[in-house]
């Protein structure tokens, strides 16, 4: 049995003779159709199918093909080519003008119908292509490479939204913010590579170990972030120690074969009404320093007045 993925097309017409023609010329030309009398008939198989093109009459009992050209067109993925035998009533920028991608007149010719389908899947592949392009684009530009956490950049711009979001509706909002310790002397007596798997692994264990909710993103070099939107200062202890006990344990197993015991040391902060992003960050990184200075390993509440900077 061949694996290859055959294109599925849809063909929606309530002539009989045109419905079999067109479905005999389409299996025959390698590709798998569907066949449907009705709009409505046509919608179901759409529910359960990926249909990649929908042809469709204008006229149709119960709902029009421009209408189903509509519905298609917010509902789902697939092109459509609408068929008429009304060349004077429609023209291709009526049909498109309602979402579709082709118009043919009637009577078909089959072999510029199939010209017309490859023209669409043609289009819909570079679209596909473009977005695909798009999304590592901005995978790039908001990402951090090694860690694949958000990058600082990104980190300033969901603050704000955040803290904009916590001042207008009075809803709870923590941070936060970590450092690996001793990592200049893991860098300096393992190497640079080794190092960069340790933020490589801690970037992963931070994913797993924050709820859906959350965001993470490498701050800064060996500084990570988590800002908790919805979130009151118990509950985001609970998750800074989730980190922390799963970065002690679980980065163990990056340096075999010489396990080595990698820690981080926390800062948490809940946000205060009104407060400039300046001093809620700010009061995260006190924090951090504060468990540095009691021993590393440590988990310490932020200020709850904004220090100076």
């Amino acid at each position: 049995m061949s694996d290859v993925v055959r294109t599925k097309i849809l063909v929606v017409e309530d002539d009989k003779a045109i419905r079999e023609l067109i479905h005999i010329f389409l299996e025959k030309s390698g590709i798998e159709p569907f066949v449907a009398i009705s709009a409505e008939a046509g919608l179901e198989i759409l529910k359960n199918q990926e249909i990649s093109i929908v042809i469709t009459d204008v006229e149709l009992p119960g709902m029009n093909g421009l209408e189903l050209t509509k519905i298609i067109r917010h509902n789902y993925k697939a092109d459509v080519i609408i068929m008429t035998g009304y060349s004077l009533n429609y023209s291709i920028e009526d049909a498109m003008a309602r979402g579709a991608s082709d118009l043919i007149i009637k009577p078909i010719r089959l072999e510029d119908l199939l010209l017309r389908i490859n023209v669409v899947l043609k289009k819909r592949t570079e679209k596909q292509e473009n977005c695909r392009k798009m999304e590592e684009l901005t995978h790039l530009t908001t990402r951090d490479d090694l860690t694949g956490l958000f990058n600082t950049r990104q980190f300033y711009k969901h603050i704000a939204q955040e803290v904009d979001r916590s001042n207008r509706y009075f809803r709870p909002l923590t941070l936060i913010l970590m450092d690996i310790d001793n990592f200049k002397s893991l860098n300096d007596t393992y190497g640079h590579l080794f190092g960069d798997k340790i933020l490589s692994g801690i970037g992963e264990i931070i994913k797993s170990a924050i709820r859906m909710q959350d965001t993470a993103y490498r701050y800064a070099g060996d500084e990570f972030t988590i800002i908790l939107p919805e979130t009151e200062l118990e509950m985001a202890i609970s998750v800074a120690e989730r980190v922390r006990h799963a970065v002690e344990y679980e980065t163990q197993a990056l340096s075999y074969p010489k396990p080595l015991k990698v820690t981080v040391s926390i800062g948490v902060v809940e946000y205060l009404t009104d407060e400039e992003i300046k001093s809620f960050v700010h009061r995260a990184d006190s924090a951090m320093y504060t468990s540095k200075n009691k021993g590393r390993n440590k988990i310490s509440i932020g200020p709850v007045l904004s220090q100076p900077v």
